[in-house]
């Protein structure tokens, strides 16, 4: 059985849209952020429609500061920008 999720621990995430767009967040629970993205209504307005989602990018963050100010580093990169750092850094499960 896997450890709760520490409550301190911030990320940073990209997800890949069922219809190719990216969307970035941030979160304490990759998994249970992830699952609410695909199946509940709980999720940002964004990615409701556009389900399936999957990860393929997250980084660790030292707070939610930190990944605020990370978040909106990454949503200000063009599009190309943000798949090449998803090419270089992304998830590899």
């Amino acid at each position: 059985m896997s450890e709760p999720p520490d409550p301190n621990s911030w990320h940073v995430y990209i997800l890949l849209c069922r219809d190719q767009t990216l969307y970035t967040g941030i979160t304490t629970d990759l998994r249970r952020r992830l699952h609410e993205h695909n199946h509940t209504g709980r999720a940002a307005r964004y990615t409701r429609c556009r389900r399936p989602v999957e990860l393929v990018y997250s980084e660790a963050a030292a707070s939610r500061s930190a990944a605020l100010k990370r978040e909106y580093q990454i949503r200000r990169l063009s599009a190309i920008r943000r798949k090449q750092l998803i090419r270089e850094h992304g998830c590899t499960d």
